[in-house]
């Protein structure tokens, strides 16, 4: 086998152990950890699947959040509303989303549309309130376990 072939296969399985993807592993038993990492939960009122991750899976996947703000807008008297372009997920048809928390280890998908980018920032037209957590940092993670991704 050629070494690109071997180092493929070496950083393919390191990736496993190190995201806790392996079949059986006795670390989830000492650390009281489900064998789930994720579950999805109903949202009352929607047909939005929240996704609850554990404690230890929100760590491994190194989920950062940042609230919704208000920015000063060119040319206007009231602020416009801004996310960082990376809280920015996109479903199967297309549609634009951020993942919001109002719970530790609890995220709920939130439609938005994007008024435009300015820099590293989203200005949108609608989406979650300033001061909400928008996830800036897993939120694709989040996506492929809400969609049923395999890895994810």
């Amino acid at each position: 086998m050629s070494r690109l072939v071997w180092l493929a296969a070496g950083l393919v399985g390191a990736s496993l152990v190190l995201c806790g993807c392996t079949q059986g592993s006795s670390e989830n038993a000492r650390s009281g950890d489900d064998d789930q990492p994720a579950r999805l939960v109903t949202v009352e009122g929607s047909e939005l699947k929240g996704v609850v991750l554990t404690a230890r899976a929100t760590q491994r996947l190194d989920i950062k959040s940042e609230p919704v703000r208000q920015v000063p807008a060119p040319g206007a008297t009231t602020p416009e509303t801004a996310v960082p372009v990376a809280a920015l997920v996109y479903d199967k048809n297309g549609e634009v989303w951020v993942y919001t928390s109002t719970q530790p280890h609890r995220y709920v998908r939130q439609r938005v549309a994007v008024e435009r980018i300015d820099g590293d920032l989203a200005i949108l037209e609608s989406g979650p309130a300033a001061g909400t957590l928008v996830v800036t940092v897993g939120a694709a993670e989040l996506l492929g376990t809400e969609y049923g991704v395999e890895g994810q």
